[in-house]
């Protein structure tokens, strides 16, 4: 159902791209990339459910990071799929408000999971002996009802701001989702709030994760400098490094789309740096931060060994 205030009923997403002799590569190109999203998130995710050994806060927290990464990739990709396979990629303007907020409340999420596994890093890394006490059960607890709350407002205040707005006859978004900007450009009524309000509560969702991080990684880096052998040096500046790029791609994309002024940057420019945070990241999440993990690799090896003997 169409908004009182808006005269738009539908939206016509118009895709990544519009040539046509690119619509079926990128088509299975990005099909392929979601079944490995899907795939690696949702096999994580198992083997933590059914590897006690894995049942410590730091898999805690990954097992909800691959739940928000297989969550917004699955709010996204399938339409954006339509677009390379239909002439006119309609989406009902309940179903847009439905998809804006969705994504928002998962992306939103996702930046404070990753400044929560942050600090879990920062208190096993430079606090070792208080570990299991700092980080415990009701802690982690409490902290992903503040990952998930944070989440929640901010898709809440953005949705609302945007539902407020009255949109012309022409309902074509230029991106291949519903998105904040491409909306807002849409509007026949004034968007200055909109702007405002994406400013703030973007710079927050971004900026209060993004210090937590720097600051636990410098103190983390500090402890390292103290390890007197080599080897355990190198091994914790190749963790470091790993969760430093997934940071640094998710959260440099999204402020480049979000934290600039729309004039200095085409659309088509945001569209492809957009699919760094929603398309990448998810599916690279798995393999920067499990795979690469000599528990995680037991653990599949464990739960095959069943499988086969079962």
């Amino acid at each position: 159902m169409a908004a009182e205030n808006s005269s738009v009923t539908e939206f016509i997403l118009a895709g990544l791209t519009d040539q046509p002799g690119l619509q079926s590569p990128l088509f299975f190109l990005f099909l392929g990339f979601y079944m490995f999203t899907v795939v690696g998130n949702l096999g994580l995710i198992t083997l933590i459910g059914l590897n006690s050994h894995l049942h410590t806060p730091m898999y805690f927290f990954l097992f909800n990071l691959s739940f928000i990464d297989f969550c917004y990739s699955t709010v996204i990709t399938p339409k954006m799929l339509v677009s390379f396979v239909s002439m006119k990629n309609i989406i009902s303007y309940a179903g847009c408000m439905t998809q804006l907020f969705f994504f928002l409340f998962f992306v939103v999420s996702e930046s404070f999971i990753l400044s929560a596994m942050a600090y879990d890093r920062y208190v096993a890394i430079c606090k070792p002996l208080v570990y299991t006490v700092t980080m415990s059960p009701q802690v982690c607890l409490l902290l992903l009802l503040g990952v998930y709350g944070m989440g929640f407002a901010g898709a809440v205040a953005h949705t609302a701001c945007m539902v407020r707005l009255t949109f012309c006859a022409h309902s074509r978004v230029d991106h291949y989702m519903c998105d904040i900007l491409p909306l807002l450009e849409l509007s026949c009524t004034s968007t200055r709030v909109n702007e405002l309000v994406v400013f703030i509560v973007v710079g927050i969702d971004i900026g209060v994760p993004t210090v937590t991080i720097f600051i636990s990684y410098a103190l983390i880096l500090s402890s390292i400098f103290c390890i007197r052998s080599t080897e355990g040096r190198f091994k914790a500046f190749r963790t470091c490094s790993s969760h430093i790029i997934a940071v640094a791609l998710f959260f440099g994309s999204g402020a480049f789309m979000y934290l600039r002024p729309s004039s200095l940057l085409p659309m088509n420019q945001g569209k492809v740096s957009s699919l760094f945070y929603t398309t990448v990241v998810p599916m690279l999440n798995p393999v920067i931060y499990s795979l690469r993990n000599k528990d995680v690799k037991r653990a599949l090896k464990k739960t095959l060994g069943k499988r086969s003997f079962s």
